[in-house]
């Protein structure tokens, strides 16, 4: 049968300090699969460049000018990780089979591949890499994050348990994927979709090998509230139900200080309406802010502005199909 041509795509921002570390372990990685017969010898890695600040993208440069297992993208400007892997997973899907995005770090154990790659050969077109553990966080990252998820799912949010961007998918859900045009993306929420069969391998999360993280505590809760808002709409019904909740409580309220007056019990104070009026506005602001960052999405998704723009690519043709013509007569796996 014909072996699928993978393409490992890793989005990267200021990382000349890990790159020249993990681009041979995925380089090495590429080799042990094609040798062990799971993937094509035209299987490829796939940096993006992010908009980097440093010497990233002249580092990609060099490795694509030294070994052809190495391809690279850089886009025009920085556009924040999910761009950056949307944009080269859109460009690999037309030229390969499978795809299996990573990030530059190391601390995704690179060795879990090889269980992914076997699970699509098994029929599965998606395959999520999940965290078994999460040793190597801090405790407010491993509470914040793992309350997160399941946040994310009390809302409504199709996601999978301390998944991340780890995952393999084939080009038959990218070509599909395609089709979802929103700029506000949020990829690790989206896949699950699409649909298609799917599966889990779980693995040992590292210590980052080399370079600082670039996701600060502000970019994670970003990207955590662009995670809720992208893919549910239950904080509006929520604000919803607590207005009600509110309005009742209010009608209670009235009713007693109308009862209260007539009986001649009340006692002036300012203590319950400054509290009252408080905790109301307090909400109010709460619920306008809610609303209005989903008006400010609809106003983003109305201008269709593209999600990325490819400034330089290392590879210099694009290639047409997936099918390996070294081996077009064995048949591929289904």
């Amino acid at each position: 049968m014909t072996k699928p041509v993978l393409y490992i795509v890793i989005p990267c921002y200021n990382e000349e300090k890990v790159l020249p570390v993990t681009a041979p372990m995925f380089r090495d990685k590429i080799g042990s699969l094609v040798n062990n017969g799971k993937i094509s010898s035209k299987s490829r890695v796939l940096f993006v460049d992010d908009g980097s600040k440093d010497s990233t993208w002249q580092i990609i440069q060099k490795l694509s000018s030294e070994n052809e297992v190495y391809e690279g993208l850089s886009l025009s400007r920085n556009r924040g990780h999910q761009n950056a892997l949307l944009a080269g997973l859109m460009e690999a899907k037309g030229l390969c089979d499978i795809t299996i995005s990573i990030d530059c770090d190391g601390q995704d154990d690179i060795n879990a591949m090889d269980q992914m790659v076997e699970e699509y050969l098994n029929g599965a077109e998606i395959v999520y890499g999940v965290r078994c553990k999460r040793d190597t966080d801090t405790f407010f990252k491993r509470f914040t994050a793992e309350s997160y998820y399941k946040l994310l799912r009390k809302m409504g949010g199709e996601i999978i348990y301390n998944h991340a961007d780890y995952r393999l998918v084939s080009s038959r859900v990218l070509n599909e994927f395609a089709g979802f045009e929103e700029v506000n993306i949020f990829l690790r929420g989206m896949f699950p979709l699409v649909g298609f069969k799917s599966t889990c391998v779980y693995y040992e999360r590292h210590e980052r090998l080399a370079g600082e993280s670039h996701y600060s505590l502000s970019k994670m809760f970003a990207l955590a509230f662009d995670g809720i808002t992208s893919l549910s709409i239950k904080p509006i019904r929520m604000i919803t139900g607590m207005g009600i909740s509110f309005a009742v409580v209010s009608l209670i309220l009235i009713a007693y200080v109308l009862i209260s007056f007539f009986c001649g019990t009340t006692v002036p104070g300012w203590s319950s309406s400054l509290i009252s009026v408080c905790l109301i506005g307090g909400i109010q602001l709460i619920s306008l802010g809610v609303i209005g960052e989903y008006v400010g999405k609809i106003y983003l998704e109305t201008k269709r502005r593209p999600r990325y723009i490819i400034a330089e690519q290392t590879y210099k043709t694009q290639k047409t199909g997936n099918a390996d013509a070294d081996e077009e007569t064995e048949e591929k796996p289904e």
